[in-house]
């Protein structure tokens, strides 16, 4: 899962349209303590295997976040919108590894429970072999 994970980063850390939305060195694994918002950060990750009867493979599940500090949702969503740009079918190379598909699945966005925060987040699926 590590190698896909920093391929995901470097992927949306490279990003033009979305650093224009964020500002640089915006995507974070860790937020510190004290971070302005807006900001991306990669959350929840899985894998299962995916083998057939003569490849193997690995499904992965994984989850960006994205954290805004706007009073609407429209940041967020032009966010969002910039996140699955970047990694929707996106060929990202992936240390050790063939990414097979790497596909949105599932979006969401909401206040998050702090009552000042809009948090939304974008599910992917991605299959790779080795």
């Amino acid at each position: 899962m590590w190698p896909l994970q920093q391929a995901i980063f470097a992927a949306l850390s490279a990003d033009a349209a979305l650093t224009a939305l964020l500002g640089p060195g915006r995507i974070l694994d860790d937020v510190p303590q004290g971070t302005p918002l807006p900001y991306v950060t990669l959350g929840r990750m899985t894998a299962q295997d995916w083998s057939t009867g003569s490849e193997d493979g690995t499904e992965h599940v994984l989850t960006v976040h994205v954290w805004s500090g706007t009073r609407g949702k429209k940041q967020a969503h032009e966010i969002l919108g910039a996140v699955r740009t970047a990694l929707h079918d996106q060929p990202l190379a992936v240390a050790g590894h063939s990414l097979i598909s790497l596909r949105h699945e599932h979006s969401d966005i909401r206040r998050d429970t702090d009552g000042e925060a809009i948090h939304a987040t974008a599910r992917f699926r991605a299959v790779t072999e080795p």
